[in-house]
């Protein structure tokens, strides 16, 4: 069983997928002239702009349910990862994917929004609703629609949290010596109080934890970068170097480097890949490209920020060992020596112990600890979102808050189980979950991509004529959009009230 999951997963997790995000982010780029720079201000004004309101969450909020799963494990250990089998120039290589996946990003994010629904007071979105809606309510969409949704339940719902659970509890005991057990319990109940609350709890608490501590752990790495600031540009010299193949310590790796750099950036960031629409569609604004140009912000923020805080700590500090994928060999010890079973964390936790010895495991499992944690509250949302579809799809048109409560039961059930048991096999299975989802939603956002360049040169349009974006507009049926029924009753609602 184990042997096929494996083969599965290295089919599903191949170089062509990574292929796949690069072509989306690059596609999404040139069709919007870079937007992703051009309109940098326009994300960070639309950021700290936004309302919610009854049905929906505050774009600020949306923001941070959607970075809440992004920032996980990856941002600590996946890094690490990347350095230590590409070298310091897999770290450029995550710049670059974060840059391009940024337009992956606003085209999957407004799509979720253009195709929402209000359902039981709250808005509902995602992948599987723009998949039905945007293909046109065939046959052929709502399997394709459905499929999504189920796949992401299993992943996301299903097989993750034991996973995350399972990382953050054997860290927890490594630094503090407490039990498994007790973790578990820990997490069980600080999940099941804010998921029970629904969107709005879980908005709420987002905005409060990821900006905390997502800014002390970059707090941190800027207080290395000062302590070592006499490294850095020895350390620019072999991320840039390096990822160009012009560094030779690093050159007989340089294919490591690329194809790690890329994989832990879309691991890390996740755009293009189904996760973060499903926030943006919960929040509330006033035209579809909002979300998309909050959400592309999003991954600046997971990769050029946070992952580059991990980078930084590593390199700056020489903390890090440097193998030949293939033979596992030694490439390049840059002071303190690794195996390469200390890749991950260790990395990251000996390069804070040079500043304050001892204090790395700690600081670092408390980071972990908060990062896993809020990536538990993303995974129960999206899983909700898209049960939700399934049985309405299902029923015909109903819902069932039983079906919602037994979602609950199991998602913590899954937590403390794989807090205290090993989670490796769930982890590929989990993995596979997530890189269908990829596959189905970047086909998916490619073949509408007319459809998002419709929303785009629409906001664009406005904004350019000097329309204040608080103000801005959004008409579907103007622009030869269908099936986006929440937008069109709001027009219709709106050209009522004019009248």
């Amino acid at each position: 069983m184990e042997k096929l999951i494996t083969s599965i997963y290295n089919v599903i997790w191949s170089n062509w997928l990574v292929y796949l995000c690069l072509l989306s982010g690059v596609y999404f780029s040139l069709r919007t002239k870079f937007s992703q720079v051009r309109n940098l201000k326009t994300m960070v004004k639309l950021l700290l702009n936004g309302e919610k309101s009854e049905e929906g969450i505050s774009s600020f909020q949306g923001f941070c349910t959607a970075l809440a799963g992004r920032i996980g494990t990856g941002n600590i250990a996946g890094v690490a990862t990347a350095i230590a089998w590409g070298g310091p120039g897999a770290l450029f290589w995550m710049w670059a994917i974060a840059f391009l996946g940024a337009g992956s990003a606003f085209a999957e994010s407004t799509l979720g929004q253009l195709y929402k629904e209000q359902h039981e007071g709250q808005y509902r979105g995602g992948p599987a609703y723009y998949i039905e809606k945007g293909f046109g309510e065939t046959g052929f969409a709502k399997a394709y629609g459905l499929l999504f949704a189920i796949v992401t339940v299993i992943a996301i719902g299903i097989l993750l949290p034991g996973v995350q659970s399972n990382s953050i509890a054997d860290a927890v005991k490594s630094s503090f010596g407490l039990s498994t057990t007790v973790t578990a319990v820990i997490l069980v109940v600080l999940t099941g109080i804010v998921v029970l609350g629904g969107i709005k709890r879980i908005g709420s608490a987002a905005e409060f934890i990821v900006p905390f501590m997502g800014g002390l752990y970059i707090l941190m790495a800027v207080i290395i970068i000062i302590v070592n600031i006499g490294q850095l540009p020895t350390v620019l010299a072999q991320i840039f170097k390096g990822a160009f193949r012009l560094d030779a310590t690093f050159g007989g790796i340089f294919g490591s480097t690329v194809a790690w750099g890329v994989k832990r950036g879309v691991y890390s960031n996740e755009a293009g890949q189904g996760t973060g629409p499903q926030a943006s569609s919960a929040a509330e604004v006033n035209h579809p490209a909002v979300q998309g140009f909050v959400q592309a912000f999003s991954v600046y923020v997971d990769t050029l920020f946070v992952c580059s805080a991990t980078g930084f700590m590593i390199l700056m500090t020489n903390c890090y060992t440097t193998f030949n994928e293939s033979t596992k060999e030694v490439v390049y010890n840059a002071g303190q020596a690794f195996t390469v079973n200390q890749i991950g964390p260790q990395y990251t936790i000996a390069g804070i112990n040079t500043l304050i010895p001892g204090f790395g495991g700690a600081f670092v499992t408390i980071a972990l600890f908060f990062f896993v944690f809020t990536t538990l509250m993303a995974y129960y949302y999206i899983a909700e979102v898209n049960l939700t579809y399934i049985v309405k799809k299902v029923t015909g048109g109903k819902s069932s808050k039983i079906c919602e409560y037994i979602l609950v039961l199991v998602f913590l059930a899954m937590i403390a189980f794989g807090a205290v048991k090993s989670a490796n096999l769930a982890w590929k299975m989990g993995d596979i979950g997530v890189g269908m989802m990829a596959w189905l939603n970047i086909i998916a956002i490619l073949v509408l991509s007319n459809t998002v360049m419709k929303c785009f040169n629409d906001y664009e349009r406005q904004l350019k004529a000097g329309i204040p974006t608080t103000e801005i507009t959004f008409d579907p049926v103007s622009l030869g959009i269908k099936g986006a029924t929440f937008w069109e009753e709001k027009a219709a609602q709106g050209n009522n009230s004019d009248k």
